[in-house]
């Protein structure tokens, strides 16, 4: 953070006959920030911000987003160039660390990680105590919340190589519980990882290799899921994210953090916007159908919306749609899309809506829901593990979220204002004169 005393820059606040001089800081990218944390000892008010979309909560040097440019950074390199030339443990370091990993450190980083991939044992009773048709991410956030009871080792915060411990084997078993959830939902027998496989191609085979039969992993299939992870991996400060970062603040156990982060990331206006776009295409239903849909969408007096077109953030192209448009081609020409209406459905979508000035003009371009939603749909997942994925590529965001937080000097515990609009102070009144 740029030193107050450094910085020259203030913004003036009048009101009421009071004038305050607030200092301004100036991030590496982005816009200047009003610092307004002195503002009620100084001038006895609050600011209001619902949403907190114009509040910066904290400090951070992981990720970078312009919206109106279409930007995202990992510590300063392009998402682009990460998705396409590295692959998802690589970014994993590089989210963690700070730097991309020589070949040793790499090495030592997958190492690491792949000898922590399986849980303990008796994790798996959990699993029984869930109803079958139980959601995937109702057990994922009770299993990694129960995580603290099994792995007392790593739960001090306080204690810098408990800190690594736990966001190792975050990293490390998070595809081992997923793949255990849907397991679990289909009532087939659990997958153990296999060490000499990658992240990814592990985590397709725990999903769909079954006692009866060999399972191969095809290597498209494994690079469209190392790229949906990648390109999931972190987003500043969104929704889940800020749950981790207020759970944090109070000191509690990793594990729960990340739980939190779980619960909230489960939410349709979060995490299960792929899950939307999916059922959407179903609802359209057949290529013929689409024209009545784009109709639909431009009808402001029709609530329909495209999902999977435009994005809060990103008002311009969203930088992560366009490579995996890249893995979304490959993986419907594998599949073969022939006999499969949705994905044709999707497809034909596409194609109508780029070429449409009112979405052009608007900005309204597929975004990486869009295509993700596209491919785990192809490769066989069910909706229900959309949002599972989800966060299990979100993990190592969070766990580096979380441990930039603990080194933070200004780190206070999370406690927001409010602007009460309640009754005033009155005294009580005795039940019979009521």
């Amino acid at each position: 953070m740029p030193d107050d005393k450094q910085d020259a820059k203030t913004a003036t606040l009048t009101f009421d006959n009071k004038s305050l001089e607030l200092p301004m800081l100036s991030p590496t990218c982005g816009p200047d920030v009003i610092d307004i944390r002195k503002l009620y000892a100084q001038g006895d008010i609050f600011t209001y911000d619902p949403g907190f979309t114009s509040t910066a909560a904290c400090e951070s040097n992981i990720t970078f987003i312009d919206g109106e440019e279409g930007v995202l950074l990992h510590r300063g390199y392009p998402i682009q160039q990460l998705a396409q030339q590295s692959h998802f443990l690589e970014v994993c370091y590089l989210l963690l660390y700070g730097e991309l990993p020589s070949a040793e450190q790499l090495e030592d980083f997958e190492n690491r990680v792949t000898n922590h991939t399986m849980i303990h044992e008796q994790m798996k009773n959990f699993f029984s105590g869930f109803r079958r048709d139980a959601h995937p991410m109702a057990i994922m956030t009770g299993v990694v919340g129960a995580m603290s009871a099994f792995y007392h080792d790593s739960t001090d915060i306080h204690d810098p190589w408990q800190r690594e411990v736990a966001s190792i084997r975050l990293i490390a078993k998070m595809p081992t519980i997923a793949a255990m959830a849907f397991k679990y939902s289909m009532g087939q027998p659990f997958v153990y990882p296999l060490n000499e496989l990658d992240y990814a191609s592990n985590f397709l085979r725990m999903c769909f290799s079954v006692p009866a039969e060999e399972y191969h992993v095809d290597p498209i299939l494994a690079r469209a899921m190392d790229r949906i992870f990648t390109l999931h991996a972190d987003h500043e400060q969104n929704a889940s994210t800020s749950t981790v970062r207020l759970a944090s603040s109070s000191g509690a156990n990793p594990f729960a953090c990340i739980a939190a982060g779980i619960a909230c990331l489960w939410g349709p206006a979060h995490g299960g916007a792929n899950q939307a776009c999916l059922e959407m295409l179903r609802e359209i239903g057949t290529v013929d159908r689409i024209p009545e849909f784009i109709a639909r969408a431009k009808d402001k007096n029709d609530p329909f919306r495209l999902m999977g077109f435009g994005h809060r953030v990103y008002k311009n192209h969203d930088p992560r749609a366009t490579v995996m448009k890249e893995s979304a081609d490959e993986v419907l020409e594998l599949m073969g899309i022939e006999n499969n209406p949705t994905l044709q459905v999707a497809k034909e979508l596409e194609k109508q809506a780029l070429e449409d000035p009112y979405f052009t003009e608007k900005k309204l371009f597929p975004n990486v829901d869009f295509y993700s939603g596209i491919i785990l749909d192809a490769m066989g997942f069910p909706t229900s593990m959309f949002t599972p994925i989800f966060a299990l590529s979100r993990t190592v965001g969070w766990v580096a979220q979380w441990k930039e937080m603990l080194t933070d000097d200004h780190m206070k515990i999370g406690r927001p204002r409010q602007l009460y609009t309640g009754a005033g102070a009155r005294d009580y009144i005795e039940v019979e004169n009521r």
